[in-house]
């Protein structure tokens, strides 16, 4: 599916910077580049990013001090890319205001489905949608809560982000393969793996007014599911 978002890739490695570049416009997004903190500032001002790549080791700024003063001025959605894997570089870099973290070496299917995540989430919390209402449920995505009949329910994580996908694809097929790249992005499932269905199955039962009879998530046989709002 051709997009046009716009990406901006802040990373001071030249090579690494074109092979990204190339990849995203492949795959129809538009993008910018930055090799220092001071030019990422004045791409962001300028071209205004929908998601930013960053990494971390640029040759004026740490880029954890570089990601907090990117949240001071704008909410675009930050995934950190960088070689440092240590559990308190990750932490702080949630805490400066990242919304994503992904470490070196790494996989470009993995880095675009988390692009698309974000992309979703933005999407999903623009100002006019701080609630999305659907009778029976409302979702607020802010806080990635969903509540049924006045009460707050649980969901997992990967049931959360399931439904995040329907409600940013309404009235749209989305295929088996597709959920599964979306929602399981570089793991490995199986053909005969019922993984999805499992999820499926324990999303609608607890949104679903009734679910033996789903009037949200619809199955089309063969293909996929539907979402209907």
């Amino acid at each position: 599916m051709g997009t046009k978002e716009r990406l901006l890739v802040v990373e001071d490695d030249p090579d690494l910077q074109k092979v990204l570049q190339s990849q995203f416009e492949l795959d129809g997004y538009r993008v910018e580049t930055a090799g220092s903190g001071a030019e990422a500032l004045e791409k962001i001002k300028k071209f205004q990013p929908e998601v930013i790549i960053l990494d971390l080791n640029l040759p004026d700024t740490d880029g954890l001090k570089l990601c907090r003063e990117i949240r001071n001025l704008t909410r675009t959605p930050i995934i950190i890319l960088t070689v440092r894997d240590n559990l308190s570089d990750k932490l702080k870099g949630f805490e400066m205001g990242a919304d994503d973290y992904l470490t070196k070496p790494f996989e470009y299917l993995e880095l675009e489905a988390r692009v698309r995540a974000c992309l979703r989430r933005a999407r999903l919390i623009s100002p006019e949608k701080e609630e999305l209402d659907f009778g029976h449920f409302r979702v607020i995505p802010a806080k990635r809560e969903v509540w049924v009949k006045g009460q707050k329910i649980h969901l997992t994580r990967k049931e959360y982000d399931l439904l995040e996908l329907f409600i940013t694809h309404p009235g749209e097929v989305l295929t088996r393969d597709f959920i599964k790249q979306e929602i399981w992005p570089n793991k490995e499932i199986y053909p005969w793996s019922r993984t999805l269905d499992v999820h499926i199955k324990r999303l609608r039962e607890k949104i679903e007014p009734d679910p033996e009879n789903p009037r949200y998530i619809i199955t089309h046989p063969g293909v996929g599911y539907r979402f209907e709002p």
